[in-house]
């Protein structure tokens, strides 16, 4: 059956988001003023005030330390410094709870634009978002990091698989959780399926990176794939 979109001539539906737009107009999820033509999820001035890390793949950072002695992740690098009550948090409650998922897309278009030209990136082959339970999924809808990875992906030219790495383990949130209760309820959440990772550079992408616990127990899932080497790129990192 054809689609509703493919039913409503083109013009119609270009009518329709100019009327929608101008009865409810879009907004700078920053400073909640109107976005003017070409703007984006943020404004201008919003966009200049970002806090970008500025951390890349060539030089070491803060990121890649904190998996020293845990994990032999290749490279690691967030787009964003995350503080709370900041616009980065309003941000990313958009994406999480507000079915916003094209904010998702927005900033991994961003944070893939600044990547692309890494050096330290140049042989990735495939980027694999951070899964959520498929129960997790379902009841939010889609997965906030699929939709940063296909940002990313689509900037880098490269492949997106949401399939190979999977969270079996069903848990909730980890937002209040201390460090260690952090590593304990991810541990052994994650296995992977078949055997299309083998010998490839795999970039893993997740939103928020607070105590690596995530990162970490995802590798330790990945690691059994013969010949693999991880990196890492996530949309903020906790301060």
């Amino acid at each position: 059956m054809p689609s509703l979109t493919t039913l409503i001539p083109k013009k119609w539906i270009t009518l329709f988001n100019n009327i929608n737009n101008v009865l409810l107009p879009r907004v700078c999820f920053g400073c909640t003023t109107p976005l003017s033509r070409g703007e984006d999820v943020l404004c201008t001035v919003c966009r200049h005030e970002f806090p970008l890390t500025h951390y890349n793949f060539s030089e070491e950072n803060a990121v890649d330390t904190i998996f020293y002695g845990r994990v032999p992740i290749q490279k690691a690098a967030s787009f964003v410094f995350f503080t709370k009550r900041g616009i980065v948090q309003n941000l990313l409650h958009g994406l999480k709870y507000k079915n916003q998922e094209h904010i998702g897309s927005f900033f991994g278009a961003w944070c893939g634009a600044i990547l692309e030209n890494d050096i330290g990136l140049h042989t990735v082959e495939v980027v694999i978002p951070v899964p959520l339970h498929p129960k997790k999924e379902k009841k939010r809808g889609y997965n906030q990091s699929y939709h940063i990875a296909l940002g990313i992906a689509e900037v880098m030219n490269v492949a997106v698989d949401k399939r190979s790495l999977r969270r079996v383990v069903y848990k909730g949130s980890q937002t209040q959780l201390s460090r260690e209760k952090r590593w304990e309820n991810v541990a052994d959440n994650f296995k992977v399926k078949g055997a299309s990772l083998t010998g490839k550079h795999v970039l893993l992408v997740d939103d928020v990176l607070t105590t690596g616990a995530t990162i970490e127990a995802c590798y330790n899932a990945l690691k059994e794939v013969e010949g693999i080497r991880v990196s890492v790129a996530t949309l903020a990192r906790a301060q």
